[in-house]
């Protein structure tokens, strides 16, 4: 959580970040009243920052219904008593406040925001101008105009894809047109968020800067659409599920511990093919870990992946070195609508298995250990379409995590020497592997240095 100073004009605007999905939420406050924008589920953070500050949250207000992570805003507003305020064409169900373009918030005498339609990222899409009395502070953009980016358009469908990309062409631009060079730029997606193009490039924007780098405000639009689109790779599967939560109303968040898991009850999901996730970094899962358990170390992006690979509802028990492991995913889960954990269990691998002869380890190598053994049977590539365009080893075969299970038969006989941009995804991807049966090695190791190691490299 960073927390910034108070500006000159007496606003502070203070960033709630959730790098494990690559977004932000934001507190903005005159050291009295607040407005929160874009609140994840997990809204005790925000109350946290509220009381540490000694603010009181007047509004609540959204850029647009999420697509990758179930809101906390309806909560937020409910708990406060804050009103809820939403784009008065998304026809929502709960009691809000409907915006629209040129709407405005009122915070206090000194804060308000402005409402500024930008479709996009979505057809109903809202950007906020923070205005304090003598200056425009800077600009919520939501999924609109990102840090040296913009948000994808390709979430409502591929139909819409292009006609979305030239209306965000259009609202960057018009955002651009509306204020002055020195604005702050606060997006909620592109530190990592698949809801964002491309990726970030920095992590604090003004809109002089976005006038010199952001391709939306460089290209002219057929241009702009062009590279967009060309640009766009898959996204995660469980967005599918986003949008009608958040439209329907999200239930208060729930995080009271699961159901202990003893080791009889863990060997039983376990042969009955449940999904259960080992948390700790991929290192000790290697070390040793209990037979046909799923690497997901909460190091990395786990409940994106874990969300994106199994089949919705599908119970998950979760496994970690201690509860606040447990505690910790839970918090990632709940996020993006995993409200229900099956059962957990803490401790070491050896404590949790009904029988020594569960207990595995998997072996790692780097890209030089590859390139030192011709004989590698299988060299597996989980990197996503665009990773693989930009860069690969030649002769390997590509099959991006999400489609792995599904795509096991394209795989040759032999070991499988599986590998990812840094260990993470092949860890996964191994015990997936190994739990249908097959003999893995895992390149823990960063794809950079692969051509370092005289591996044939080729796009």
């Amino acid at each position: 959580m960073n927390e910034a100073a108070m500006s000159g004009n007496g606003v502070g605007v203070h960033v709630i970040e959730t790098s494990s999905l690559g977004d932000r939420s934001y507190l903005a406050t005159d050291g009295q009243a607040a407005v929160v924008v874009d609140p994840q589920r997990d809204v005790d953070r925000v109350l946290a920052l509220a009381g540490r500050l000694g603010v009181r949250i007047i509004h609540v207000v959204e850029t647009h219904l999420h697509n990758d992570y179930v809101s906390g805003g309806l909560e937020l507003s409910r708990l406060t008593g804050a009103g809820y305020g939403i784009a008065a064409a998304d026809q929502v169900s709960f009691a809000h406040t409907p915006l629209a373009d040129g709407d405005t918030v009122e915070v206090s005498p000194a804060l308000r925001l402005r409402a500024v339609a930008t479709p996009g990222h979505t057809y109903h899409h809202l950007s906020y101008i923070l205005e304090s009395r003598s200056t425009m502070e800077g600009v919520f953009t939501g999924g609109s105009l990102l840090i040296g980016t913009t948000g994808r358009t390709d979430l409502l469908g591929s139909q819409h894809t292009a006609s979305l990309a030239r209306e965000q062409h259009a609202s960057v631009r018009r955002l651009a047109d509306l204020l002055p060079g020195g604005a702050a730029v606060w997006p909620t997606h592109g530190f990592g968020s698949f809801c964002s193009a491309t990726q970030s490039s920095g992590d604090a924007s003004t809109l002089d800067r976005e006038r010199r780098i952001n391709p939306a405000l460089r290209l002219a639009e057929d241009d702009f659409v062009t590279e967009t689109l060309a640009g766009l790779d898959v996204h995660p599967a469980y967005y599918a599920h986003m949008g009608a939560v958040n439209l329907a109303g999200p239930d208060p968040v729930d995080l009271r511990r699961p159901a202990p898991a003893g080791a009889r009850d863990l060997r039983a999901r376990l042969e009955a093919g449940e999904w259960v996730v080992d948390l700790r970094h991929r290192t000790a899962y290697a070390t040793c870990h209990l037979a046909g358990t799923i690497g997901l170390g909460l190091d990395g992006s786990m409940a994106t992946w874990l969300g994106w690979l199994i089949d919705w509802g599908a119970p998950v028990t979760l496994l970690g070195e201690t509860p606040e492991q447990v505690a910790a995913a839970q918090r990632e889960l709940v996020r993006i609508g995993i409200d229900r954990v099956a059962a957990a269990a803490t401790g070491r691998p050896e404590d949790l298995a009904a029988d020594p002869a569960q207990l595995r380890t998997l072996p790692t190598a780097t890209f030089a250990d590859l390139a030192a053994t011709p004989e590698a049977e299988v060299i597996l590539d989980v990197r996503l379409a665009g990773e693989w365009r930009a860069g690969h080893i030649d002769g390997a075969t590509h099959l991006p995590l999400p489609d792995l299970e599904r795509r096991l038969d394209e795989i040759g006989e032999g070991t499988i020497w599986v590998h990812c941009g840094s260990g993470y995804r092949a860890t996964a991807a191994a015990s997936l592997l190994a739990r249908r049966g097959r003999a893995v090695v895992v390149i823990d190791d960063a794809f950079g240095e692969a051509a370092a190691a005289g591996l044939p490299v080729v796009t």
